[in-house]
């Protein structure tokens, strides 16, 4: 899939396409009934499929610290829409200019001018523009102007609600692995690169792999069992803490460190998966690194207790 980083990069080449956008945070199955309308369609016209996205999402330029927690990193979303056969991703820096632009405006650069899109397919409740003008009903009636079609994707509903990232996220915050995954379509994972720490692990006695969680906000908080794949690991147990480690930190940028169950390997540099299974407990402050060191020691056997009861 090709990756499109900004509308300066557009070229000739991009002009005639089927579009969509979106957030797409956590690619969950509406998205993914949304990706699978886009490559029908796009198959249908013959044409290339388009994702557009917002970096940062429009929630995070207006409020970084009270915007909802990312359900997956732009790479993680990067490699998603990959894996359901999108085409090309354009990617478009959410600015005070982009801020300011109005629906009409929108349409007018992005869809017509720099993607002459053909069609575009959309969500049943996304709009954009500074005057939230851009809905279904108003991007059709544009297309009669400037020569495309366009149209929704059905609502993909779950229990009888509409699958939605809040509900995601608000699964996930209750440790509701099962009813995130039945959203998700999968296991609910965090992946990234194993960055240096500070070695704080080591000098314990429980080494740690660090993650770049690219986001200021993981969906969930706390002490985990979990699996990790990746960097030659296939479903390796492991108990993991996602928080602003209180104890050493007291940050609050999220971080994401796991430490394998019974084997040490080398991961640095290395992307890793990590699967959430089963929430062992809140983060906490302790009073001193040996009590932090006492309470690890309690997690690595309560994840061992929960791996050995699950197999069972």
């Amino acid at each position: 899939m090709e990756l499109i980083r900004g509308l300066h990069n557009l070229r000739p080449r991009h002009r005639g396409c089927v579009a969509t956008i979106g957030a797409f945070d956590g690619v969950h199955l509406g998205h993914q009934a949304v990706m699978h309308h886009l490559r029908d369609k796009a198959a249908e016209l013959d044409l290339p499929s388009v994702v557009i996205v917002f970096e940062p999402l429009p929630r995070e330029f207006f409020s970084p610290v009270q915007a909802p927690a990312r359900i997956m990193s732009f790479r993680e979303k990067f490699q998603a829409m990959g894996q359901l056969g999108v085409d090309r991703l354009l990617r478009i820096r959410f600015n005070e200019s982009l801020r300011t632009m109005s629906a009409k405006q929108f349409i007018e650069e992005v869809f017509v001018g720099g993607l002459g899109v053909r069609y575009i397919v959309l969500g049943d409740d996304f709009r954009f523009g500074n005057d939230r003008q851009g809905d279904v009903r108003y991007i059709q009636q544009q297309g009669e102007v400037h020569g495309y079609s366009a149209g929704p994707t059905p609502t993909f509903s779950w229990q009888g609600e509409r699958v939605s990232s809040t509900r995601i996220r608000e699964a996930l915050e209750a440790a509701e692995f099962e009813r995130a995954e039945q959203m998700l379509g999968r296991p609910y994972s965090i992946s990234g690169k194993v960055v240096y720490g500070r070695q704080l692990g080591q000098t314990i006695g429980t080494p740690t792999a660090n993650l770049e969680l690219r986001r200021l906000r993981a969906p969930l908080s706390g002490v985990y069992a979990v699996k990790v794949n990746g960097a030659g690991l296939c479903d390796a147990p492991g108990v993991a803490n996602v928080g602003v480690r209180p104890t050493v930190d007291d940050s609050i940028k999220a971080n994401l460190e796991v430490h394998l169950i019974d084997r040490e390997v080398e991961l640095y540099g290395q992307h890793i998966d990590v699967s959430f299974l089963h929430k062992l407990r809140e983060e906490k402050k302790f009073a001193s690194l040996d009590e932090l060191k006492e309470n690890i020691a309690k997690d690595i056997e309560s994840t061992r207790a929960w791996f050995n009861q699950s197999q069972t």
